[in-house]
């Protein structure tokens, strides 16, 4: 790993998708070209407004994709590195919340597919992904020159088996497009990112969309680039906003120096347990 500058952008989310393309790719220019960014990220359905029928309306093909290409394109143009968030893809009969990083010549290297669905149904709120969206079922972690990054999406978060096996794979950077609600926000975004930052003793950038009012769902914002001492670095509040800082290999090293728990990891324990189930 080397040190780099990154580029989280909080970004306003309508109900427009060529709006929202061209508000990101605005983005992403003053990411590079005013904060120098090495690797600039973006919110989780950066494209679509976040409620089932939006998904459906504005999915795409990857190798057909509008968004996708305007993103791989302003990567290259750039010559950046780019975790456009995420956007409803679609495959046969079925839809996806993926997530995509591109590499500074406009390929994409690493693509992850949620893995958790975020199914609720109270007296206070009923929300069900699985309505629409498919579950992915992969792991993702992408060497690059930069680090070694992994990528997870928002409820994915909440579950610290997946990012054992991420961490298991010597993640630098972890890469989380998030969209928490006005209640879990407040309760739980801060103290989850911080905790799976000091759990794996990595960095960990959670990028939401900013909290605009519309009716179909409001995003908490509060984006965040936590080290891997559980410190926040930068974090944004609710409204637009870009958060830029450099990412130091000198900071992961100490850590897992300081306190070695990647190394004292018991996995002779943990396995054996697994198998005698």
């Amino acid at each position: 790993m080397k040190d780099f500058i990154l580029t989280s952008c909080q970004m306003n989310v309508v109900d427009n998708k060529k709006k929202n393309i061209l508000h990101a790719q605005n983005m992403i220019r003053t990411a590079s070209q005013k904060y120098n960014a090495n690797l600039v990220t973006l919110p989780e359905m950066f494209n679509t407004p976040y409620t089932n029928d939006k998904f459906i309306e504005n999915a795409e093909y990857e190798d057909e994709s509008i968004t996708l290409n305007s993103m791989k394109d302003i990567a290259k143009e750039e010559k950046i590195y780019l975790q456009c968030g995420t956007m409803p893809e679609k495959e046969e009969n079925a839809l996806y919340n993926t997530a995509y990083l591109i590499n500074p010549k406009g390929k994409i290297i690493g693509k992850h597919r949620k893995v958790h669905m975020f199914d609720i149904d109270t007296d206070t709120m009923k929300f069900k992904e699985s309505d629409t969206l498919s579950p992915g079922d992969k792991v993702t972690t992408i060497k690059t020159e930069l680090g070694i990054i992994s990528l997870a999406i928002c409820y994915d978060i909440r579950f610290p088996e997946l990012w054992t096996l991420m961490s298991k794979n010597h993640t630098d950077i972890f890469l989380l497009p998030g969209a928490f609600n006005l209640t879990t926000g407040p309760l739980h975004w801060e103290t989850l990112i911080r905790a799976r930052a000091i759990d794996n003793q990595a960095y960990v950038i959670a990028t939401s969309p900013s909290q605009v009012e519309n009716p179909y769902y409001i995003a908490w914002g509060h984006s965040m680039i936590v080290d891997p001492w559980g410190k926040i670095v930068e974090q944004a509040h609710k409204k637009e906003e870009m958060l830029t800082t450099k990412i130091k290999q000198s900071t992961i090293t100490s850590v897992r120096q300081q306190i070695p728990v990647l190394k004292n990891k018991r996995h002779d324990v943990y396995d054996t347990i697994q198998k005698n189930k």
